[in-house]
């Protein structure tokens, strides 16, 4: 699940989940295709190389630890688009992880599969040079720039296994939606406080260059202490930055999301009113509360 643009449009909240492929005709069973390395041209590792650049000059002092251990352990380099082998092979050693290539958007039910089963599913194709910082499906680069270096990490790998696992239960209990916004402000649009300051672990915002300057520096959006019922009745944005963003004291917190029952909260939210993205609730722990400015312009 992610954002794939650095600005558009309207506030919209997909019933969806984040990989949701309509009606494409599956290329397997699991959707799995061979990443094919040795064809991508000279122009997409050029692409990669742009991209790439541009964000590991922007991210030091904003990336969390764990992303930027994760970032210097992996086979990733500027000069060319990652292969999914090697970065297997590093992953499974460090936490269990391989990474598998899909041709784009999968259904929920074989993308929650993989995770159980501590497998990320990547696209295997990159951006245009001119869509550098507009897309409709998540690339290459969104999906191991922005995720694999917190699969590094164990607690964060465990975490998103535990999801996999929690998406499927949520899916034949018909609470996709509640549990969709989880994975959303937290593995997409995550912030994380750390004792040097805010910083980035969210796949959507380290990828997007305009986001991470946008995430920590604007005072227009909401930066609200992560509570688990608050984020599960919280709309998100789809096609522009967000108007707030959880954040975590620490990435253990993952942890106890991990052993937590979701079905008794699955019935106490039910009844209990939608929230938008730019609401705060007086029992919020508001860390700063935004001005509005940005998203106020949009609607003006």
């Amino acid at each position: 699940m992610s954002t794939y643009t650095d600005s558009a449009a309207a506030p919209v909240e997909r019933v969806k989940h984040g990989l949701a492929a309509g009606d494409v005709v599956p290329p397997s069973p699991d959707w799995t295709i061979d990443q094919g390395w040795e064809n991508y041209t000279a122009e997409e590792h050029g692409v990669w190389k742009t991209l790439y650049e541009r964000q590991t000059k922007l991210l030091p002092g904003r990336a969390c630890d764990a992303y930027v251990e994760g970032m210097r352990d992996l086979p990733m380099g500027p000069d060319e688009i990652p292969d999914f082998r090697k970065l297997s092979e590093t992953l499974m050693r460090k936490t269990g992880w391989q990474i598998v290539a899909v041709p784009g958007l999968v259904p929920d039910d074989v993308f929650f599969e993989h995770l159980a089963n501590r497998r990320f599913p990547a696209g295997n194709f990159i951006r245009k040079p001119h869509e550098l910082d507009y897309l409709e499906e998540p690339d290459v680069f969104h999906d191991v720039f922005g995720h694999v270096p917190m699969l590094m990490n164990k607690v964060f790998a465990d975490y998103i296994q535990a999801y996999g696992a929690g998406g499927l239960r949520a899916h034949k209990l018909g609470t996709l939606k509640n549990l969709a916004r989880v994975y959303w402000y937290t593995v997409e649009f995550g912030l994380v406080q750390q004792s040097d300051g805010l910083r980035i672990y969210g796949a959507g915002i380290a990828s997007s260059y305009t986001e991470s300057i946008f995430s920590l520096d604007d005072a227009s959006p909401n930066r609200i202490r992560f509570d688990l019922e608050r984020v599960m009745r919280t709309n998100y944005r789809i096609d522009d930055f967000q108007e707030v963003y959880f954040v975590l004291n620490n990435l253990d917190e993952l942890l106890e999301l991990d052993r937590i029952d979701f079905a008794p909260l699955y019935a106490r939210i039910q009844s209990q009113p939608e929230l938008q993205p730019g609401d705060i609730l007086p029992v919020d722990e508001v860390l700063h509360r935004g001005t509005g400015a940005y998203h106020g312009a949009k609607k003006a």
